[in-house]
């Protein structure tokens, strides 16, 4: 997205062709404070300059009016927040994390990330709550987004990456399952390549208890129950089995773990499968006839089957389809996971994570903590060992874990059983957040810290491809206003460590490139002259091409299934020969080319083989009974974003969607006597939320939905459930058991 000035006199214009989201920058920067206007970059191959309402009105919140400009701290007299300088606010936070580690110990302080924060940001971040602080307390919001589908695919390919293809694959693939998605509301610039599908002859099945705009274009829309994926994923494989639909020569060379996969299908049989499901058996088998039929075929999910108590054997279960079928490791064929944050592959690579290390390495690996330990000058035997999860953490708040650092996140709208960990944060010793704005979070804070955000700073994000890009500054920040990288060096600085903690997002870049080298995410064959160069480069991108390259150019065999070409960089003399960085000549600077498309020769496990795993269906953590008898799904609308500190400041967002709804189906409103608009109240073990009706049929009569970007009486996440998957984590969002009740006016 790149942003320019407005001539004096004329009107900020927000241009719907839009921009390429947090990937351009203009030749300079503009002032503090001058109107400016976003701009479209429709030769981005991603977006082709294409963005939904929410980035058209971004620069809305560069407005000294809306944004943090100064930071608070909580006044001892008066309990308020209140104007503070910098030099109070950092000494304050200091003091107060090093008077709580001092007293109860390192793991006393928690750091909690954001899936929003540039890679520098997650990086230094994860590397300050280990090496300053000493805590293995440290996770972030993005536990609640990819965390089921990150572990299923590790499980299942030895390595996660949202999409191990372009986003372009999409368009040209002969069959899409999309599972969880509303991507006309939540990814609107990405929903061109599904109608590219439909127009180039593909077929598009979309699994999703609503009938959702994106639903509403499908080919064939499977209904499903919440919380039953998983049942839906085995019926579908017991049917390809049981009409012969096997890739039997793929499964026997390029897969393991058959046999047992087989046998837990096989007891999911499809008339068994639709009484749990809802899903009729005739739309199951057309399921599988478009699906296996395609020359093609991809199966996408998002959040649906991921934010549930099973979620990872559930998306392991779409896997198994894919590889049955012969759907994985193919050109326009796989399994991929739809990213919900502005960095959210990026910020699940380099250490906010409580069990990482950066470049996707692992924190309980003697080698990843060795090779990590030399990068950062330290014994490894210094490294805490993995912490607890992002729900754990929050729920130790004010118990074993009595200071909290927060940085891009709103945990008090976007946490299950959010009343509850609304009372965890008000239970701490301290909390300090930095953030854009005075989130419902930032207001229970003792220090607040005003940060730059994505037009004020330079930094990468990593996209749901996996191409790393470069997002320039665009313009200046408003004076008060620091980035995280400061306010990081500031507190470091003032604990100790003088030196490690740069505040210019290139050298952290450098160093963050340095760490993952040889990881599975590796980034240290890319530069930030090279993502300027190249629109964005492909992990895993190792600084040296692989050493089984031939030829000089094709590239094979490096456990990540890469096939490519090397490039080739001459000097301006065309000698052959290019500057080595040291003043010498060297020979010919064949770059790795990056990985677009993953596994097309091997999977990334250590024989190579994609592994299929056995599950069988179980129910939610949390079904319906006589005081409970419906199901409450969560989800996103068009104009809010996640816990919608940011949007609901947007008047023009703000007015496209000003509030909470429930949405139920006309027999459930007639049976209960409630018409449209009228206010009703959710209710389920952990709470009450009200709201006004929506009556639609486009859901099922058993479940009820609510978005989930508001605080107060129509906090969603009042009702949801923290239920844990075992595997990632995960709290299961998407189904609760409710009832309804009518409210007052």
């Amino acid at each position: 997205m790149s942003l320019r000035p407005v001539p004096a006199g004329s009107p900020a214009r927000e241009d719907e062709s839009g921009a390429a989201g947090g990937t351009g920058a203009g030749p300079g920067t503009h002032a503090a404070g001058a109107p400016v206007e976003v701009v479209e970059r429709p030769g981005f191959p991603v977006n082709r300059g294409a963005l939904c309402g929410k980035g058209r009105t971004a620069h809305a919140l560069l407005k000294p009016g809306v944004r943090l400009t100064e930071p608070l701290v909580r006044s001892a007299s008066s309990g308020l927040l209140e104007p503070a300088t910098w030099e109070e606010a950092l000494d304050a936070t200091a003091s107060a994390l090093e008077r709580v580690r001092r007293a109860r110990g390192s793991d006393a302080v928690g750091v909690f990330g954001g899936g929003g924060l540039t890679n520098e940001k997650a990086y230094s971040l994860g590397k300050f709550a280990r090496l300053v602080l000493g805590t293995s307390q440290i996770d972030y919001n993005g536990r609640f987004c990819m965390s089921s589908a990150a572990a299923a695919a590790t499980r299942a390919f030895g390595l996660d990456r949202g999409l191990p293809f372009p986003l372009s694959d999409v368009a040209r693939t002969g069959c899409v399952v999309l599972v969880g998605s509303n991507m006309a509301e939540t990814m609107p610039p990405a929903l061109r390549y599904l109608t590219e599908l439909k127009e180039n002859g593909g077929r598009l099945i979309v699994v999703d208890p609503r009938r959702t705009r994106t639903a509403q274009q499908a080919d064939l829309h499977l209904a499903l129950r919440p919380g039953t994926d998983l049942a839906l994923a085995l019926g579908l494989l017991h049917l390809v089995v049981a009409e012969g639909r096997l890739d039997e020569e793929f499964i026997s060379t390029r897969t393991s773990g058959w046999e047992e996969a087989r046998r837990t299908a096989m007891a999911h049989w499809p008339e068994q499968v639709e009484r749990v499901t809802g899903v009729p058996v005739p739309e199951l088998r057309e399921a599988v006839r478009l699906f296996s039929d395609a020359d093609s075929a991809m199966v996408l999910t998002a959040r649906g089957p991921e934010q549930q108590s099973k979620g990872t054997d559930t998306v392991s279960a779409w896997i198994n389809l894919c590889l049955a079928t012969g759907r994985a490791g193919r050109p326009l064929s796989g399994y991929g996971c739809l990213t919900g944050q502005g960095n959210g592959q990026g910020g699940r690579e380099h250490g906010q994570k409580a069990d990482q290390l950066p470049g996707y390495r692992k924190l309980d690996d003697p080698a990843d903590r060795a090779h990590v330990a030399r990068v950062w000058g330290v014994d490894p035997g210094v490294l805490p060992r993995p912490g607890r999860s992002a729900y754990e953490l929050l729920d130790a708040l004010g118990g074993d874990v009595r200071a909290l650092l927060l940085m891009g996140s709103n945990p008090a709208v976007s946490a299950p059983r959010a009343a509850h960990v609304e009372e965890r944060l008000r239970a701490l010793d301290f909390l300090a957040v930095c953030d854009v704005v005075l989130s419902e979070t930032a207001q229970l804070a003792d220090v607040v810290l005003p940060v730059t955000q994505w037009a004020e700073e330079t930094g990468t994000t990593t996209s749901l491809e996996g191409r790393v890009l470069l997002r320039r500054k665009a313009c200046e920040p408003q004076a008060g206003v620091r980035s995280d990288l400061e306010v990081l060096n500031g507190l470091a600085a003032r604990l100790g460590w003088e030196k490690g903690f740069p505040s210019e997002a290139e050298e952290v870049f450098g160093e963050l490139c340095r760490a993952s080298a040889g990881g599975p995410a590796d980034y240290s064959g890319i530069t930030y002259a090279r993502l300027a160069e190249e629109d964005g480069v492909f992990w895993p991108c190792p600084q040296e091409p692989d050493p089984h390259r031939r030829g000089g150019h094709r590239i094979e065999g490096t456990g990540t299934g890469l096939q490519g070409r090397a490039r080739t960089r001459r000097s301006d003399a065309g000698d052959g020969e290019s500057d080595t960085g040291d003043g010498e000549r060297g020979p010919a600077d064949v770059r790795h080319p990056g990985t677009p498309r993953l596994f097309l020769d091997r999977f990334a496990t250590p024989d190579g083989r994609a592994r299929f795993f056995a599950a069988l269906h179980r129910p939610a953590a949390e079904e319906t009974d006589a005081q409970y008898p419906l199901l409450l799904t969560t989800g996103r609308v068009l104009a809010q974003y996640q816990s919608g500190a940011q949007t609901r400041r947007v008047p023009e967002l703000n007015s496209a969607a000003p509030g909470p709804f429930v949405e139920l189906h006309p027999q459930l409103a007639g049976q209960l006597g409630v018409l449209d608009g009228d206010r009703v109240a959710v209710v389920s073990r952990r709470g009450r939320a009200v709201a006004p009706a929506r009556v639609t049929r486009d859901i099922r009569p058993d479940t009820v939905f609510m978005p989930f970007h508001w605080h107060g009486e129509g906090r969603a996440n009042t009702l949801t459930n923290p239920a844990l998957d075992p595997a990632s984590r995960m709290p299961e969002f998407k189904v609760c058991a409710v009832r309804l009740e009518t409210a007052a006016p």
